[in-house]
């Protein structure tokens, strides 16, 4: 089971190595490495399990977190509608992307990362990745609005790459061009009433 001493941080120089290619059929170790950390993310969700195991709360995670440098990470969220999903990611490759960006208003967090950044971070608002199953098998598969960042969150570990980096370091704050953020429904949005 992965906890979170097995989480390597920002510092490690691992976390800014690519990552390698896994061989097929997958191996039982490597398909073992999958099945851990998409336990991690469920577990991190589970009220009672998180408090037990004290884990930080988690959508994704990817091997390089867990210091091992392979091409795998998982996914496991739910989108704005509200539609609860697991992906697991094998050898996986962006092929499509919309020009259009989007970003999560309350930026983002991982974690390698123990301390608040503060910054928007660019991402594409549809994309479509290239994956594989435990076979080798390619096929794509499309994601758009919160699961698309999410999933490029975690891609980008497998390349070096953390959230801060996308970061616009002179204005944090200010919306990238060509962007539009990404609400939920359940999100409340407030008009300033001056008095």
């Amino acid at each position: 089971m992965i906890l979170m001493k097995d989480i390597i941080d920002e510092y490690h120089e691992n976390i800014r190595k690519k990552s390698e290619p896994v061989t097929f059929p997958l191996s039982a170790s490597n398909q073992q490495l999958l099945d851990d950390l998409l336990e991690y993310v469920i577990n991190s969700v589970d009220e009672d399990k998180s408090v037990l195991y004290d884990l930080r709360e988690s959508v994704g995670i990817a091997a390089p977190q867990v210091n091992v440098l392979k091409q795998l990470c998982v996914v496991a969220t739910e989108d704005e509608q509200g539609e609860y999903s697991q992906h697991v990611f094998i050898n996986p490759k962006i092929i499509r992307h919309s020009n259009f960006l989007s970003y999560l208003p309350s930026g983002e967090g991982c974690l390698s990362v123990n301390r608040p950044v503060e910054g928007l971070v660019p991402r594409y608002e549809k994309i479509t990745v290239r994956n594989h199953t435990s076979d080798g098998t390619p096929y794509d598969i499309t994601f758009e609005g919160y699961l698309a960042i999410v999933v490029q969150h975690e891609l980008d570990h497998l390349n070096g790459i953390l959230f801060m980096d996308r970061i616009d370091k002179e204005h944090p704050m200010i919306p990238p061009k060509n962007s539009a953020p990404i609400r939920f429904p359940e999100e409340e949005e407030f008009d300033l009433v001056h008095e």
